[in-house]
């Protein structure tokens, strides 16, 4: 569970007693669904589950439809919506085998951040930033949230709304709901939750069932929103008397900047955090994610904004983190940080998306470079890489210059193909190198 402490990182630091919003899905995804899934806890139930649907399975289904409907109408849904609702479900039994399970190596930083900071996001959110200019006006008059983190945030979660409505990427959530409710075991009393508060959300006239699609966990819309987030965090920022993270980005926007604040309070007209330059004699065990000091204290002790400016609020408390040690970037981090980690628990996912805003904003890459010999493809350095794969017979999913699951799965594929090592479907500039022949 988080710790209530309004700056501790730990899962995913936010600050109140409930999980982060994505908390129990990353659990599920780190712990391992799809070992929950070959050893079942209670038996019969969750081995039937997970075989392909059948009447024993049916009938199962059914009867707990039955005996969880007392638990709905105590929650203020209307017999009639749980009756419609329920009995139309399948319960999508997929999700018990997960195909979110972790990779045998984690990605080391420099790639997680670069592969989501390419200059396709960097072009796609300007342009958004153009066109929704008056909404962004809106949102951060009311919430105090930065625009452009805040877009950084949209284009990682749902690739600037692309992926809204996708139906290979997205399920219809109340079958997975409903699945992981009546069928896992390990975190029941979370998947009843939600699947409780999806179905007050359809009660409330916010959603039919067939507008709600979204990931194999229920995350949806703009900003994947967990129905616990859209019932509690969300706004009806476009007036039309409901609120929906689907169609315009409006309320999934607003409501994200919500959360921001009241979960992660988020601080108005503060920046996330600096790049940093660490004095030739400094003791590195300071910058443990732990310490905090205020900015003065750390300018004291000779750590310097990398670009030479001077820092804004020298008041603001701060960390020290060194993602890639003393050779790499080194950043010092203040509450907005913490504000955009409590969307999702991973450290590096919120750098991601503010090193992604800032980049939006007009900011290039980082001062201090990480220590790597590769270097992320431009736009159209991936556009020729997905061109001399596609003519190779590799399926890039188009020719784009967007390096997405479809052209990293062709570069790993080419990769094996020919034997380089390791075969890690990253596009860089040793794969466009090789690809042409060099």
């Amino acid at each position: 569970m988080p710790t209530s402490h309004p700056t501790a990182p730990s899962f995913g630091g936010r600050f109140d007693a409930r999980p982060t919003r994505r908390a129990v899905l990353v659990g599920l995804t780190t712990s391992g669904l799809a070992a929950c899934a070959s050893n079942p806890v209670g038996g019969s139930l969750r081995a039937s589950a997970q075989e392909a649907p059948g009447p024993v399975a049916s009938e199962e289904f059914r009867t707990w439809v039955g005996t969880f409907r007392p638990r709905a109408l105590g929650r203020g849904v209307s017999a009639a919506t749980y009756d419609r609702v329920m009995n139309a479900v399948v319960p999508e039994t997929s999700v018990y085998k997960s195909d979110k399970s972790q990779p045998e190596t984690q990605e080391p930083i420099w790639r997680y951040v670069d592969k989501r900071t390419n200059e396709y996001n960097v072009t796609t959110g300007k342009k958004r930033m153009v066109e929704y200019s008056a909404l962004w006006d809106r949102i951060e008059a009311r919430y105090g949230v930065d625009r452009y983190t805040l877009c950084g945030l949209w284009g990682l979660e749902s690739s600037f709304g692309d992926l809204v409505i996708s139906t290979k990427y997205m399920k219809p959530v109340m079958n997975c709901l409903a699945a992981l409710a009546w069928g896992e075991p390990r975190r029941r009393t979370y998947w009843e939750a939600e699947l409780l508060n999806a179905l007050v959300i359809v009660d409330r006239g916010w959603a039919e069932p067939s507008e709600m699609i979204g990931s194999w966990a229920g995350a949806m819309g703009h900003t994947q929103w967990m129905p616990e987030v859209w019932l509690n965090m969300g706004v009806d920022f476009d007036g039309d008397g409901k609120i929906n993270p689907f169609g315009k980005p409006d309320d999934a926007l607003a409501g994200t900047a919500r959360y921001l604040v009241e979960r992660g309070k988020w601080r108005r007209g503060e920046p996330w955090g600096y790049e940093v330059a660490l004095p030739a004699k400094f003791d590195a065990g300071d910058a443990d994610l732990k310490t905090q000091r205020t900015l003065a204290h750390w300018a004291n002790l000779g750590v310097r904004r990398a670009d030479g400016e001077a820092f804004g609020n020298t008041e603001a408390v701060a960390r020290l983190w060194l993602p890639a040690g003393v050779n790499g970037p080194c950043f010092a981090l203040t509450q907005n940080f913490w504000a955009v980690k409590s969307y999702n628990p991973s450290t590096k996912y919120a750098l991601a998306i503010c090193h992604l805003g800032d980049k939006i904003r007009g900011k290039g890459a980082f001062i201090h470079p990480w220590p790597t010999q590769e270097r992320l493809l431009s736009l159209t350095e991936t556009q020729e890489m997905q061109e001399r794969l596609t003519a190779m017979g590799f399926d890039t999913g188009g020719v784009d210059g967007r390096a997405g699951e479809k052209t990293q799965q062709a570069v790993q594929a080419w990769q094996k193909s020919v034997g380089m090592q390791p075969a890690d479907g990253y596009p860089s500039d040793k794969v466009l190198e090789r690809l042409r022949g060099g």
